[in-house]
């Protein structure tokens, strides 16, 4: 099944177990001397409060009939002292309980995102960003209620059904006996939605992340959109993923909302049967129940089934949040493929002789990249790497600075293989300069910085100088100062390309590495740019992938590569000379200049 579809439902790796549950509540355990708190005030409450109707039936019984007011007060007295204890005691919980399901869901979204920013390009390539926003946003948010509240009121509610049960049973046995009788007809209807509904709120939680994913991808490409009109069909789109959400959610909420019926219904045919039952026995010649009793236990009816009614809420709840767990924990799960070894080491002080050796590559097994790929490249060299698209240089780039493993060969730096060394000492040492110029939203400066957080402004101020950027910079209203949008939508394509690339270079690496640096700048900037790679190049081992070959005639080697090796190298006059691959590609750009 294609994964990167906005239109495909995304399928688990794996079914929710138990576990799942136990991994749920290490998250919980750091703040179980709070609950347990919470929990005490709330039972201490709950006990208190069940004193009342026993108050009321004395009122009823003893307390009236007898005109005894001083008891009377007295009992009112602490019916409102209780209360007021009650009351208490649920401010606290309802404030304690707040941050701690907060805390808890910061907890879980922290570490999605930490695991997300160590996952390999792959993982990013086979899924609309849309689908693991999702995840890190509405998922883990739909589990606030259930943290924040379910867990302490459930645990509360159960003490309290056995207390109600208890004192249900010391105030009428046969009573009891009538009002426990419901209890095997709501389990009946437990055990007939229970599969239904985790599969209905499975479903919709994938067309949750079908429209997320595609109003993501439609907000990025809009400007796509507006220039080939494609308005009206994106909202036919949008309508259709928006009824199936609203189709699932529909379904989903069916069988949350039969469970809250279901209670009432029973509660109301047991309670019924209560008052015929208990009104016979009042009016009955030997009078086995008194009209206080009576009174007494139909208050405890429905503090008996209160608690009921919230458990089958929180059941209703847990079934919703296993649905957005198991995908929360399947992206936690996610394996990082590339990481650091457990002996890696840090990389020394990189020199720059980057070496190839026997490098073979793949994203699909079936589809080599790189077939035993080698070369050297020597300190302070500067080589280019040319050749068809899809031929495999972005590729190499990316295997130096190990966004990819490789499948077989090795890739030293000054003869240390890279795969022994821990990824942050690896990649601090480089400048890397993507074909995607990526802008962040804030200031110019801050975007420039962004390699190399210590840099002074000075410091950025030149490297902007070095690649023709302070001009442009300088005539927006704030200069370096310029707030600028997510993606640098206020920018030229230009424009991004020269901040990135300052960005790289106020690094300071030892290698640098321009995929498609200049693709972007015009002529005219482009030679200007050229006098300061001139000076930056000296003394750095650099690797320049570039399709406009005048940018690359001063490099030390040039290697054409396609159909999974590379199949020409030397210099820009040594491989005009041969007139191969090389030279039928630059004739090609000349000719095309001449037209």
């Amino acid at each position: 099944m294609a994964r990167n579809r906005y239109d495909v439902d995304e399928i688990l790796e794996e079914s929710f177990d138990i576990s799942q549950l136990k991994r749920l509540a290490g998250y919980i355990a750091p703040y179980r001397k709070k609950m347990a708190g919470i929990i005490f005030l709330m039972l201490s409450s709950s006990a208190l409060t069940m004193v009342i109707p026993i108050f009321f039936q004395r009122i009823m019984d003893i307390y009236i009939p007898s005109k005894d007011m001083r008891k009377i007060i007295l009992v009112s007295v602490l019916t409102l002292i209780i209360a007021v204890y009650s009351a208490v005691s649920l401010r606290c919980k309802i404030k304690t309980m707040s941050i701690i399901g907060q805390n808890i869901v910061h907890a879980l979204r922290s570490d999605i995102f930490c695991h997300l920013q160590e996952l390999p390009f792959s993982y990013y390539d086979d899924r609309p960003h849309g689908k693991i926003q999702v995840r890190v946003v509405n998922y883990v948010n739909s589990l606030s209620d259930l943290l924040s509240n379910g867990i302490v009121n459930t645990i509360t509610d159960l003490c309290n059904l056995f207390f109600i049960i208890i004192f249900m049973f010391f105030c009428d046995v046969r009573l009891t006996a009538v009002c426990l009788c419901g209890l095997p007809l709501l389990s009946l209807v437990v055990i007939f939605i229970k599969k239904k509904q985790r599969k209905a709120w499975q479903i919709q939680s994938n067309k949750q992340s079908n429209l997320n994913a595609y109003i993501a991808e439609s907000i990025n490409g809009i400007r796509v959109t507006q220039s080939f009109v494609r308005e009206n069909e994106n909202t036919d789109i949008f309508n259709h993923l928006s009824r199936g959400y609203r189709k699932s959610w529909m379904r989903a909420v069916m069988f949350n909302f039969t469970m809250g019926p279901s209670v009432d219904v029973i509660s109301v045919i047991t309670t019924s049967f209560i008052y015929v039952l208990g009104i016979r026995w009042i009016l009955a010649p030997d009078a086995t129940l008194t009209v206080g009793t009576l009174i007494l236990f139909t208050s405890y009816i429905s503090r008996f089934w209160a608690p009921v009614n919230t458990l089958a809420g929180f059941y209703n709840s847990l079934l919703t949040a296993i649905s957005y767990l198991e995908r929360i924990f399947e992206t936690i799960d996610e394996p990082v493929l590339v990481h650091d070894a457990p002996d890696a080491v840090p990389m020394p002080p990189i020199s720059g002789t980057v070496e190839f050796q026997d490098v073979s590559f793949s994203y699909e097994k079936e589809h080599r990249i790189l077939d035993h790929i080698n070369f050297t490249a020597r300190q302070g060299e500067t080589h280019a790497i040319v050749g068809p698209t899809g031929a495999g240089k972005s590729t190499i780039v990316n295997l130096i600075s190990r966004f990819y493993n490789v499948d077989s060969g090795h890739i030293l730096i000054d003869g240390v293989d890279i795969s022994s060394v821990t990824i942050r000492s690896l990649r601090t040492q480089m400048g890397i300069m993507m074909q995607d110029s990526f802008i962040f939203s804030g200031t110019i400066m801050d975007n420039i910085r962004y390699g190399n957080r210590a840099a002074t402004d000075d410091q950025v101020v030149a490297a902007a100088k070095t690649v023709c950027a302070h001009e442009f910079i300088s005539q927006m209203e704030n200069g370096y100062y310029t707030e600028v949008n997510e993606r640098g939508s206020r920018l030229s394509a230009g424009q991004r390309q020269l901040i990135s690339f300052a960005r790289a270079l106020l690094a300071d690496p030892r290698i640098l590495i321009l995929d498609e640096a200049t693709s972007s700048i015009d002529t005219e900037t482009e030679l200007l740019l050229q006098k300061g790679l001139n000076e930056l190049l000296k003394g750095r081992t650099s690797f320049i992938i570039a399709h406009r070959l005048s940018t690359i005639k001063n490099a030390d080697c040039i290697m054409y590569v396609d159909k999974g090796g590379i199949l020409e190298r030397g210099t820009h006059d040594e491989l005009l000379a041969r007139r191969g691959e090389y030279y039928n590609l630059y004739m090609s750009q000349f000719d095309f200049l001449k037209q």
